[in-house]
């Protein structure tokens, strides 16, 4: 499981989370604290760059945020990000400088690092994106098992069981997600991989990797 470290999946200087992201191992050790850490981290923020728009939701005031986007607590907002057209952010979520969040996404429990991009009718909870992630449109992560047992995450024959009921998906830096994917709970995708269109991901896909089903993931050449 040494490719699911979390240094070995992220750029933690690409992200305001990095002192959060640096107290763990496995990224999905994380998703239990985030809404504190949200809280903590939004207070300390500069309110030159950052305003406050009701109970912990921080929003840099150069991020653009259509009128229409519900922003649920707590959040925040990084520099330069763009929040579309009806998009939902539950809460307990942080939207890295240059993020795109798309019209009609939904984010639930997320850290979108820099430049993250979920620009279209994409459902992301309990998941941490990597820098330049991108999801393609109506591509989602799945949280929660159909029998609602606790996740494993499995890589081969190897496997780490998290104690989580809910876990989408964690993406490395440079993940792309093809147009209508489903990341089944549990999935790790390491960095620098793809994944074709209309997809079911379930587990650990290898960094450098296309993934074209889970009988045939081929190192990128």
């Amino acid at each position: 499981m040494e490719q699911c470290k979390i240094v070995n999946m992220y750029d933690l200087n690409e992200t305001i989370a990095k002192e959060y992201m640096e107290t763990a191992e496995y990224p999905w050790e994380l998703l239990d604290g985030l809404s504190d850490y949200i809280k903590r981290l939004g207070a300390t923020l500069d309110p030159e760059k950052y305003e406050k728009r009701g109970e912990d939701v921080w929003v840099a005031k150069n991020a653009k945020v259509a009128p229409t986007a519900f922003l649920g607590s707590p959040l925040i907002i990084d520099e330069e990000a763009e929040v579309r057209h009806c998009a939902f952010i539950r809460g307990s979520a942080i939207v890295g400088k240059g993020a795109v969040v798309g019209n009609s996404t939904e984010l639930k429990n997320v850290i979108l690092f820099n430049k993250v991009q979920v620009p279209h009718y994409n459902y992301v909870g309990d998941s941490i994106l990597g820098y330049k992630a991108h999801m393609g449109a109506g591509s989602i992560t799945s949280n929660v098992k159909s029998d609602k047992t606790l996740v494993v995450v499995r890589d081969g024959k190897e496997e780490i069981a998290t104690g989580r009921k809910k876990f989408g998906a964690m993406l490395g830096n440079n993940v792309e997600v093809g147009c209508n994917s489903v990341l089944n709970p549990g999935t790790v995708i390491c960095p620098e991989s793809n994944v074709y269109p209309l997809s079911a991901v379930r587990g650990v896909v290898p960094a450098h990797s296309i993934y074209k089903n889970r009988n045939e993931i081929v190192e990128k050449q």
